[in-house]
Formats: structure tokens, C-alpha cells, sequence
């Protein structure tokens, strides 16, 4: 009796376990589906939109869709309706922006992608504490302001990761001065100079500027300089440099 009661509950455990190996099978399957559905049927509607990624949102029968574009979609499992902009979530902490959290994630992996070599930085000559991401217009006069704290940043432990963003875009005033910057042979005095209003030699070369004003569009720069922590999270505008160092826990 023994050695049948083992038997059934070995055949039960083996039932159970294909049930749920079948039903993650399906559930693979149908997030496929659903992520296929949706970037079909958006990126068909919308010219120009790139599907990046689809996940389940926090609202039933909606879908999490993140694109080239900085305002979050979202959507239903067909594609056939959506709705853009930021989710709000009310609890017993107050109201918090659910979207933003997204975003932030999204940054800091787009962020990961980029070559560290293809970044203007300023680092500290001991220990990082923090790194920040700069998007930044050499002619902006706050990006001018912020780039005099960089010593005192340095000094604190944080490096400073240039990415350009010359607001006026390509084929500008602008655009020309961060590609020479970028492609001097000394890019960071470079910096220094064009940030005081010095005039840098004009120069070009294979540079990675159109990308990263590209990058700063899809990240929702919308003005400089644009500081974004390690954590994805965005500061938009100027901010004193002890201040923004207490803001990171180093100070």
C-alpha cells in the first residue's frame, strides 16, 4: 500500500509540475504575442516609432510600452487603443509618479550603452563616489555655470560624463562647436575653453554628437544642462554643486 500511495503522489507531483511548466510555456508565449501585437500596430500608426520594449503596467489590460520617443505609451494587448503620458499611483505614502520610475530605468540603460570613451569626463583625482551624465549646449549659459562647479565637483568625489546636446541641433552654430570640441586634441580643455566663450580651432573628425543629441531626445532632455544620476534619475536646470552632492550622499 505503501509503494502505491508513493506512486500516486510521485504521478500527482509529475501532473503538477507539467501543468506549470505548460502554463509558464504559455505565458512566454503570450507576452511574445502581446509585445509583437502592440509594436506592430503602433510603429504601423506612427511614423517614425521604434518600439523598444513592452512590459505589463500597473493598470489591467494595459501594456508598459517604451519608444524612441520620451513619452511613455500605454497600451492594450492588441495595439488598438493607447493612451501617452504619466501614470500617477495614490497609497498611504502621498502620490508618486509611476511613469518617471520607468523612465529612470529606461535612461540608465540606455546610459550603460553608450563607450565611456565616447563621453567628454572630468574625474576626480581620488576616489568616485558618484558619477553624473551631463547633457550640455556650450553656448548655454547655465551649462557655463555648471561647468565652473566641476572642480568642486571633482573635489567631492564625482565625475562629470559630458554628452552633447547642442539645443539648436545639427547644422547649427552649436553643433560645430561641441563636434570641434570633441574632436580637439585635448577635449577637456577644450571644454574649459569653449565653456569661458573662448574660441576652440575648428575641427571634425568621426564623432559620436549626432548620436548622443539623438540619445538626449529619446531620454526626454527637453532643456540644458540635463544631469542624469547613475540611477537613471533626471535633474533638469542647473543645480550648485554642494547642493547636488548632498542630493548623491556624498556630502
Amino acid at each position: 500500500m505503501t509503494h502505491v500511495r508513493q506512486g500516486l503522489l510521485r504521478g500527482l507531483l509529475f501532473s503538477l509540475l507539467t501543468m506549470v511548466s505548460v502554463g509558464l510555456m504559455a505565458a512566454e508565449s503570450v507576452s511574445g504575442e502581446v509585445e509583437k501585437a502592440i509594436s506592430e500596430r503602433l510603429e504601423g500608426a506612427i511614423p517614425g516609432l521604434k518600439v523598444q520594449g513592452v512590459t505589463p503596467s500597473d493598470i489591467d489590460g494595459f501594456y508598459e510600452v517604451a519608444t524612441n520617443n520620451p513619452d511613455m505609451i500605454y497600451a492594450t494587448a492588441d495595439g488598438g487603443y493607447f493612451f501617452v503620458g504619466d501614470l500617477y499611483q495614490v497609497s498611504d505614502a502621498g502620490v508618486s509618479n509611476v511613469t518617471e520610475s520607468s523612465r529612470a530605468e529606461q535612461r540608465a540603460e540606455l546610459l550603460a550603452q553608450v563607450d565611456p570613451d565616447d563621453m567628454i569626463r572630468f574625474e576626480p583625482d581620488g576616489k568616485i563616489k558618484s558619477k553624473i551624465y551631463v547633457f550640455t549646449d556650450i553656448d548655454c549659459p547655465y551649462c557655463r555655470k555648471l561647468h565652473k562647479d566641476v572642480p568642486r565637483l571633482n573635489e567631492l568625489g564625482i565625475e562629470v560624463n559630458y554628452l552633447g546636446y547642442p539645443r539648436s541641433g545639427p547644422n547649427t552654430s552649436s553643433f560645430r562647436k561641441y563636434v570641434s570640441v570633441w574632436c580637439s586634441d585635448d577635449p577637456q580643455a577644450a571644454m574649459d575653453a569653449a565653456k569661458a566663450g573662448q574660441s576652440v580651432p575648428e575641427a571634425s573628425c568621426e564623432n559620436p554628437v549626432q548620436d548622443q543629441f539623438r540619445l538626449g531626445g529619446e531620454v526626454g532632455v527637453t532643456g540644458t544642462p540635463a544631469i542624469v544620476l547613475e540611477d537613471g534619475q533626471m535633474v533638469r536646470g542647473y543645480v550648485p554643486a554642494d547642493k547636488l552632492a548632498r542630493g548623491l550622499g556624498v556630502l
